[in-house]
Formats: C-alpha cells, structure tokens, sequence
C-alpha cells in the first residue's frame, strides 16, 4: 500500500479546525524581514503551518530565505526551555542539573540579590546581552540600575566597523547605511559574509547585476555574495588596511579624487597645527573671531583661501579652499591643510608595496583604483532635486558618483579594524560617494554628529547606591575627558571599557567579561545576567578556558563569580552554568519592536520601524526578557519605570513601549509611528493605546518617506538638518563634516605625550595610545600576528557564517540542519596537498593557543594561505537537544578553541585584551594556524569533547508525529 501524507493540503479541514494568517516579524537572523504566519486552529490550540515572506512590507517585498521559512522548527524545538529553573543544590555548575521553580520565586531570588547589590556596589551586577534586538531597553535598565556593567554583542561583532564609519562620515553600514545599487555602475564588496542583511542585499544584488552594473568581491573566501561576483579578488585576512591605503594613493596621485566635494563637505581644507612646540599641534586651528555655529562642536575653522591667498574663516562666501601647500599663519603658526596630511601619509603606500603584504597583485591594485576613480568622474548621476546646504547655497540638482561598497565583519574583526575601515570610509568619500545616489546613503536616524553626543559616565563617582548612571553605559567620548577611568586612569567598567586600554569602545568588550570578573581585574562581581549570548561554546575566544573559568571557585571554596543568570529560548551549551535559569520566549510568541532609538530597519528614503506581535501564546511558562526587565524594574522601583510614590509606571512590556518618553513631554518613544492621542502624528507625539493595534493592521512596520529634497547630502542638508531636529533625530542642526584627518584621534596622542592638561593614561599605556591614535590611518600587523611565530603557524583561520544558518540557533533546526549537519575545515587544495591532507581527510588544526581535529575540504575558492570554516555548527555532545552522537558534535567543530581573549602585554605588563586597541573590537579572525594530518589510528570525530549535556525540567521531545510531518515523512513513526 502506497505511503500517504500526515497531511493531504486537498483534504477538508480537521473537523472544528480554522486557519488564520498573521503579520509579524522574523528573527530568524538579523535581517528582520517581514513574515505572515499561517497558523491553524484546533484542539491543540493554534500551530504554525506555513511562514511566508510578507509581499507589502518595505524591507524583504516578500522575498523570504531558508531561515525564515524554518522559524516553524525553531518554534517547535526540542530544546526549548519551558519552566524556571534553579541549579539544583549540592550539584555543580555546568552538570545541567536543575530543579523547577515558579517565576514567583525566581523574580524573588533576583528581586533581593539585585536590591542587596543596588544599595551597595551597584556596578557588582553586570549585564551582557548577546544578539539581541532590544539594546535601547537593556541600556536603559542597566543605566537605571546604576551599573556601568553593560554591553550587548556589537564589541564581538563589528564596532569597528560602526566606530571607524562613525568617527569619519557620522554613519555606518547595515542598519544605518548601506549602498544604492539601483543607481550605482560599480559596486565593490569587501569583507563581507551572506549573513549581512541577506535579503534585501541579494534582491538588490540580481537588479544590479540585470542592469549591467559591474560586481567585485574582495575576500579571501569566494562564497555566497562573492560567488555571483563579475570579478574576486582574493586577499589575506587583516590586510584590506594596506589595499585600501594604496588605493587611497593611487586615486589621489591620479587626482581622480572629487575636489569639488572634498573641498566642500570634508575637513580636507582645514588648516592644521604643525608647531610642534605646541600643546595643539595636530589640532585644527581655530578663528577666534569666526561663527562657532555649535558651542558643543564649535564650526570655527580656517580655509586658505587659493584665491586670495590668505586665511579666510572656513566655508566663507566665495573662498576655494586649498588642499595642498604649507603656510603660515598671521601670527607665525605653520599650518597645512589636512588633505596636505593625507597626501603625505599615504606617498609610502604604493601598490608594490600593498602587493607584498595583501597578495594581490601590484597591477591589480591599480586597476581598481582606476576603475574606481574613472566610473566616479566619468559616469556622474544628475537628478532633478533641489536642496539647499547648510551654508545657504541652493543647488538645483542633485548629483552622485554611482561607486558603491560594502563591508563588514571581515573588516572590522581584526586588530587593526578601525584603521582599515576608516580608510574605507576615506576612499569613499574621496571618489565623492558619501549620500549621494549611486553611493553610500544614510539611513535614520543616521547621519549624527562625529561623533554622537551621548558621552559615557566620566568617573567612579557616576557610580552611585540606589542611584541612575548620570551618562548611558555606552557612549562615543570626544576627548581624553570622557573616559571612564579612575584618578589613576584604570578602568571603572568590568570590560575595561571606555579605559585607556580601549578608548573608543562604543559597544563594550563583551569578550573580556568571564575573564575579568573570574581575575577580579579590576574587580570581583557578584551578579552576570547573561541574556541570548551563549559564552561557553561559540560566543566565546576561548572556550574550554571560559568553560573552566565559570566553575572556578576561591579559596573560600565559593565560584568566582557568584551568580550566574541565563535567559535563553533554547537549552544551549551557556544553560548548563546557570545558577537561574529563565525561559525566554520564541519570537513568534511576544512583542518586540525594532525602534528608531536602537537599531531599525529604515530605507534610504526615510524611517522604518517595525515590531513583532504574538501569533502564538508562550509555550509552557516562558515569558519574554523584556517583560522579565520591566517587571525586575519595577521592583526594584528604578526611577524611570515608576511614579514619585514608588507605584509602577508600566503594566508590563507593551505599555511601556506605548507609554515611555526619553523625556517627560518629548512625544519620542521607543516607536515612531502612529503617536499622539489618536495614532495622527508620526515621529514624535503623545502616547498612543492602539499604537500596537495600527501596527499590526500596517503589516507590523511604519514606513515614513521623505521629500526627495530630504533623502541626500543629508549631512549638509539644510532641510533635512530641520526635519531631523524637530523629529528628535538629531539635537543640533549643524553640518556633519567628513573627517579626513581626525583631531578626536589626535587629542588622545596629545595626552599621551603629556600635552593634554586633563585626564592621562598610566605610564604603561602611554606608547600603545600614541602609537594607535594617528589622527590619520595607518597599516599595521594585527596584534596577534605580531606576537606569534608566523613560520611556526603560517596560516590565516577565519570563520563566517553560512548563508542557511544565523549563530547557533539554527544548527539545531531540523529543516536547515539538512542543509549543515557539519563542517569542514576548507583549505586550499595546493596548501592541503603540501600538507599531506586528503579531501575529506582528518586534520589538526593547531595554534599557540589550542588544538582541533576535523575534517579537511579541498577548496580553489580560498586563497592560500588561509583557512576556513562556517561558524556555530560544531556543537557540544548533547546540546540543542540534539543526540550525542549527532553529526554537529562528531563531525562538527569549533574554531574558537583555537582562540585567545587576551594577549600577552608589553614590556612584562599584565595581559590585554585580543582586541583592537582603539574600540575593543574582539579580532575573531586574526589566529594563526598550521595544519597537519590526523594518524590512521585515531578516532573519526571532532576534538576537543565534551561531557554529554542531558535534558533538563520542562524539556519534553516534540510529539512524534508532529516532527514527522515537519520533516517532510509519509507515515507516522511510531
């Protein structure tokens, strides 16, 4: 008898049963694309059937990947946590043994531990959040709270690539900026992974390439995007610096540089300090007598006027700037431009010097360079738009050089990260593409001021009992001043954060936590609420030692760090440590917004934010995050989530999201859309109670377009400056000027060579600032390859994610685990074969600072001298629900074994942190590695291995049937 369907989609419905489709939004990675849930109603009350991409939202149009049409098997995962749980007592941390408790009791246990800890060190909490989409909430809870102990993913991920964009044009990629590919003619990709705003990147990318557009991908990996490239050129990991610098060179020696909007819209023409007598040198020169237009920024600059030949106040009527020359100053001071700078910088960077450390040919470089600069000059986009800039000129078109980029993580994880990308951001705004169509465009709320205005806390005494932070946790310092540092110029924060170890760390070092807090360095905590981030396996440099540091114990025979609090959807291998341990909620099943004060979805021609609804209720007693913040919050009564008597302000997480003002009477909350009384305004007004309902009836998003005469040249746009103030966007409405050559940078060096009269860093630190605070970039070594023998470990190891698979939360999904079940190690053929290693094959992969076995894949798509693999896959036996012998943890593997957190420190000094030296950006991918091949005589599986993790209370396997209909099988298993 032939096999027959659980489900025949042409039968009639179950008798009773009803279907209903529901908007919501994915979060089956970053992307957040738009999704209607199909959903059926019986006795078992509703389950998923079906998730499609929702057609009428502005993000995806529809268009969904494997990841989003698999959220219905993340939803019914077998390791899903259902119920509280508490480490079981007598057992020890990381044996998984739990006993279940009732929220009741767990909102008590944090409720006294947390209040204890307000009352008396506040900053003995930490908080660290992993890939969360909530970092305005949590932000705010910890700063309520008073402790500077917080950070969420992005110093793991890509800050550099944030604060190197940040710090030289006032905006960055991804969420905030990304490239026009509907009018761009060239489009360079670099250091970019599939994972990167997938979707609308790949719809974008088949337009772009329909219309003629020309493609190149420089990685040293050709995968995903790269795959479909017109041209790969393959590059050795934490080199772009050095490329990116000689095509800075050759662009300026051919002059093919736009002088028009350099001149104008950069501080190419401001005339710098170059007395080197002076405690200013290196800073711009400033009019005493000249319009300052922001008192916080002053404006104040000089031009040397080439017409006049004389200094002239910086954008004077009439007055051309030069760019080049060495002059004089009424008063004697030398000054030069700062593009005089840039060009002497960049003299040395050739392409035949770029060529001997990138691998990529001398003759290549400068063919792209040509390429580059010949498509920006030759094939300019004039649209019909006036505007009018902030200096009062009307200009009746707008115009734009169509070469556009894009870059991530393989940029910004390495050392010398923030370098490379401001470099990046140099190049772009020389072949003048910065807002401009066919460029880079901003996205709300970017463009900000260089930097943006929120400041870190200052000093220990921000820290306070019972007292808010008086500055955010995360912050953009301007000066020396704004760290975060003791009268000695240690650190405050348990990361270092903000110190002079990591000046510029605008999102934190959420790798240094363990570590530090198991060291004490700078001091023992008490309290880790880890939210989402699964810091024993692969959000982690250092595995098996962070493994071992979170069941380290004093000699007073208690852990090191006291208190560990997990919320997780999913029993990963994090869970395992927790002391308390909180169901989180599946993102089908809660509320969620992607609000305008965090990280949106916004689309170059204005605003976007969306939220998420519930189509499903919680599964057993999970209970989102954000709802556990709020209620922790208003029990512990922090100021901003109750009234004057100490009664709640908020009934739970939704009306807090309706009804939260970042000030009193501001109209601007957590979402734009549809505020005041009545849902009749937009950007800012009263609070709104059907604020979530017209959300949900507009496809859960809200979509604000721009006057065309708003949409570029937004950081000099007059119009757009006044819409952004009045909206909330921004607090001033002043220019935002390109920085070419950084004076921020420069005053850091200034006070490590002792010139700064305010805040210095301790003489062991001194050399590291001045030597990485160049007020222009610069290339050098990665850290890590400049402390390891490069002929012992020859070789480059970098992961990146796969295009099926968003961190570690879908290699336990049934769907795409057929798609990665395991990971190869890929390598080179020619590298593999002069190693003695078989495709298909068992290796070891060894760094100084560990040891892996796995399985070798020959690749020509790998240049070679480096080696790859995806990451997340390699599991702990047991974890995920999965078996304990599944392919994920005998098959599969994990780079960060090879990883170290911390590097040794100069001169004897105590370790530093594997990070870059300006942001604190985690440098994941500068390991160096060497390969040889596994004996006959050794086991066919992954090494290292770990205990077998085993289920834990309220973890039941998913119905039988169930999970053979979800995988597709023709009969029921009994």
């Amino acid at each position: 008898m032939p096999a027959t369907p659980l489900h025949d989609p042409t039968a009639p419905p179950l008798p009773g049963a009803r279907t209903e489709v529901r908007n919501t939004t994915c979060y089956m990675c970053a992307c957040r694309c738009g999704i209607r849930v199909h959903l059926r109603h019986g006795d078992e009350g509703p389950q998923v059937r079906y998730i499609e991409g929702n057609p009428d939202h502005p993000l995806n149009h529809g268009v969904i990947c494997a990841k989003g049409s698999s959220g219905i098997m993340k939803q019914y995962s077998p390791a899903r946590l259902t119920k509280p749980l508490k480490r079981k007592p007598g057992t020890e941390r990381g044996a998984g043994e739990f006993v279940e408790i009732e929220w009741s009791e767990a909102f008590s246990m944090l409720e006294d531990r947390l209040r204890h800890l307000r009352a008396t060190d506040p900053k003995k909490f930490a908080l660290f959040t992993g890939r969360d989409q909530m970092q305005a909430l949590t932000g705010l809870f910890a700063r309520q709270f008073g402790t500077p102990n917080y950070a969420a993913h992005g110093g793991f991920c890509s800050v550099n690539m944030a604060a190197g964009m940040i710090y030289t044009i006032g905006g960055s990629f991804w969420e905030f900026g990304g490239p026009d590919l509907a009018r761009a003619k060239l489009f360079v990709m670099i250091g970019t992974a599939e994972d990167h705003h997938s979707n609308p990147m790949k719809v974008e990318l088949a337009k772009f390439k329909r219309q003629g557009g020309k493609f190149i991908a420089i990685n040293p990996v050709r995968t995903g995007y790269a795959a479909i490239a017109d041209e790969w050129v393959p590059i050795k990991p934490g080199t772009d610096g050095a490329l990116l610098l000689a095509l800075v060179h050759e662009i300026i020696a051919l002059g093919l540089y736009d002088r028009e909007f350099i001149a104008r819209y950069t501080n190419a023409g401001q005339l710098v300090n170059q007395d080197a007598s002076s405690d200013e040198f290196g800073l711009m020169l400033r009019n005493a007598e000249g319009d300052i237009v922001n008192p916080l920024r002053p404006h104040n600059f000089w031009w040397w006027d080439r017409l006049t030949n004389r200094p002239v106040a910086d954008h004077a009527p009439g007055a051309d700037p030069a760019l080049l020359g060495h002059f004089a100053m009424p008063d004697g001071t030398p000054a030069v431009p700062a593009f005089q700078l840039l060009e002497e910088r960049v003299k040395p960077y050739t392409p035949e010097w770029a060529a001997g450390i990138t691998g990529i040919p001398a003759a290549t470089i400068r063919r792209l360079a040509q390429e580059m600069g010949i498509t920006a000059r030759d094939h300019t986009i004039e649209l019909p738009i006036a505007w009018t800039d902030c200096w009062g000129r009307r200009h009746d078109t707008v115009t734009g050089n169509p070469v556009a980029f894009h870059a991530m993580r393989g940029l910004a994880a390495h050392s010398n990260g923030f370098h490379t990308i401001r470099t990046l951001a140099i190049l772009m705004s020389l072949l003048g593409t910065i807002d401009r169509p066919g460029g880079f465009r901003h996205k709300a709320p970017y463009p900000r001021a260089v930097p943006p205005n929120a400041r870190p806390p200052k000093s220990p005494e921000a820290v306070k009992p019972d007292t808010p932070l008086n500055g955010a946790p995360l912050g953009w310092p301007e000066g020396p001043d704004d760290l975060f540092v003791d009268a000695q110029g240690e650190p405050v924060r348990i990361d270092k954060g903000f110190s002079w170890e990591h000046p510029l760390s605008a999102h934190g070092l959420m790798h240094n936590v363990i570590t530090n807090a198991w060291r004490g360095d700078p001091y023992p905590i008490d309290t880790l609420l880890i939210f989402m981030a699964n810091m024993a396996w692969n959000s982690t440099m250092n595995t098996s030692e962070v493994r071992r540091m979170l069941n380290d114990k004093g000699e007073d025979g208690e852990y090191k760090i006291p208190f560990l609090v997990v919320c997780d959807a999913f029993r990963s291998e994090m869970t395992a440590y927790a002391d308390l341990l909180l169901p989180d909620t599946s993102y089908l099943e809660r509320h969620d917004c992607m609000s305008m004060l965090d990280r949106p979805i916004s689309e170059f021609d204005g605003p976007v934010d969306s939220v998420r609804i519930p189509v499903l209720p919680p599964t057993g007693q999970c209970k989102p995050f954000q709802e556990v913040l709020v209620e922790l919050a208003s029990r512990l009564k922090l100021p901003a989530f109750v009234h004057a008597d100490g009664t709640r302000k908020y009934r739970d997480y939704p009306d807090f999201i309706v009804n939260y003002e970042t000030a009193p009477g501001s109209g601007i909350g957590f979402l734009a859309g549809w505020r005041g009384k009545g849902g009749e305004k937009a950007m800012r007004g009263e609070p709104n109670p059907r604020q979530w309902e017209m959300y949900e009836k507009n496809n859960c998003v809200f979509h604000h377009r721009l006057s065309p005469s708003l949409q570029y040249m937004r950081n000099w746009n007059q119009g757009y400056m006044d819409w952004a103030q009045q909206a909330g966007l921004r607090r001033d409405r002043d220019p935002i000027v390109i920085h070419l050559y950084s004076e921020f940078l420069q005053r850091f060096r200034l006070a490590a060579q002792g010139k700064h009269p305010g805040k210095q860093p301790p003489d062991r630190l001194r050399q590291r600032v001045q030597t990485y605070f160049d007020p222009l970039p610069f290339y050098y070594a990665p850290l890590e390859q400049q402390a390891t023998d490069t002929q012992r470990y020859p070789l480059n190891a970098v992961t990146q994610r796969p295009m099926a698979m968003y961190h570690s939360w879908d290699s336990q999904n049934a769907w795409l685990r057929q798609i990665h079940t395991h990971n190869y190690l890929f390598v080179n053929t020619k590298t593999a074969l002069a190693a003695g290693i078989a495709d298909g094959g068992w290796m070891w992969v060894e760094s100084p600072w560990g040891k892996v076995r796995c399985m070798c894949r020959h690749s020509e798509a790998v240049e070679p001298g480096t080696v790859w693999t995806w990451n997340a896959i390699g599991k702990a036996a047991g974890a995920w629900a999965l078996a304990p012998d599944a392919n994920e943890s005998r098959r599969g593997f994990l780079l960060n074994h090879l990883i170290s957190e911390e590097l040794p420190g100069a001169n004897g000094s105590g370790p530093l942190s594997n990070s870059d030296p300006i942001t604190g950006q985690a440098a994941w991918y500068d390991v160096r590695v060497r390969i040889t091949p596994a004996g006959p005589d050794e086991p066919a599986e992954t090494s290292p291995q770990f205990e077998a993790m085993h289920a834990v209370p309220g973890m039941g396997a998913a119905a039988p049937k169930r999970r053979g209909w979800m995988a597709g099988k023709m009969k029921v298993e009994k």
